[in-house]
């Protein structure tokens, strides 16, 4: 499985008096302090070092509050790394419920036992630096990410009071009268071209009235009669143009500009005007 961030109890599988806990405990404890160790000092090599090791490793599985154990061995002759290579330790690693790290021996040693485990560690030391984080570096870590969040919330307050100083600086806002006013200005000043432009139509219309009455009251047959004209009809209404249209003693309608009067006519004459 995953190895935990920070594991509250370390189970540590090791020899007896061994330089690889030494070095496993004391460079956990130097990178953190306050974490935990639960030692299982065990053989490491010869005919009891697999009982002895699988017995610490079922134990150390068994308990809920380990949540990473450590099998760690100092370097050694390949003869003295074969119980870290035999078939019921490496078949009981693959099956442990718990995360487990192997640090056997040197960087180029590579037992069997470094194929099943969750993490290999190229030494007890490697293995204390990968299971434990380092208080320091994460202290810095949470001071780097506590000041990013600082500059991102400042620079957000900023960026949000200078949009809102805009918005209070503009006039709509700055003077909301001096807005009310100029709308007022606009309202009467539409007004006022309204009235003049109404009253510019009405004295064109007017004056195109008076010309058409003008022109009218010249066409008019009243004023035609006016002039001292009259209007010849016969009874039937129809008008008279011409004398040879009518025969003597028909009578007929003579309509004056006031009033008319019925005639009976005579012979025609051919006297012309003046």
């Amino acid at each position: 499985g995953r190895l935990p961030f920070l594991p509250g109890v370390v189970g540590l599988v090791c020899g007896r008096d061994s330089a690889a806990e030494r070095d496993v405990l004391e460079n956990a404890r130097r990178r953190w302090p306050a974490v935990r160790f639960e030692v299982r000092e065990v053989a490491v090599q010869g005919d009891r070092a697999v009982g002895e090791v699988l017995a610490a490793l079922e134990e150390l599985d068994a308990r809920a509050e380990i949540d990473v154990i450590i099998v760690a061995r100092g370097g050694g002759s390949l003869e003295d790394l074969l119980p870290f290579s035999d078939e019921a330790l490496v078949r009981a690693v693959a099956a442990t419920r718990t995360p487990v790290v192997s640090a056997i021996g040197h960087e180029q040693d590579t037992p069997l036992l470094d194929y099943v485990a969750d993490l290999r560690a190229s030494t007890p030391t490697d293995a204390a630096k990968k299971v434990v984080p380092d208080v320091g570096e994460q202290l810095q870590l949470v001071h780097q990410l506590r000041d990013r969040a600082r500059r991102v919330l400042r620079g957000g307050i900023a960026r949000e009071e200078a949009w809102l100083a805009g918005v209070r600086s503009r006039p709509v806002l700055a003077s909301p009268v001096r807005e009310l006013d100029r709308q007022v200005e606009q309202v009467l000043g539409l007004r006022d071209r309204g009235r003049r432009a109404l009253t510019a139509a009405l004295d064109r219309a007017g004056d195109g009235l008076a010309h058409t009455r003008a022109r009218l009251h010249a066409l008019s047959p009243a004023t035609t009669l006016a002039r001292g004209y009259a209007i010849v009809r016969r009874a039937d209404g129809t008008v008279v143009r011409s004398a040879a249209d009518v025969a003597p003693g028909e009578e007929l309608r003579l309509r004056f500009a006031e009033d008319g009067l019925t005639a009976i006519a005579k012979d025609r004459s051919d006297d012309e005007g003046e």
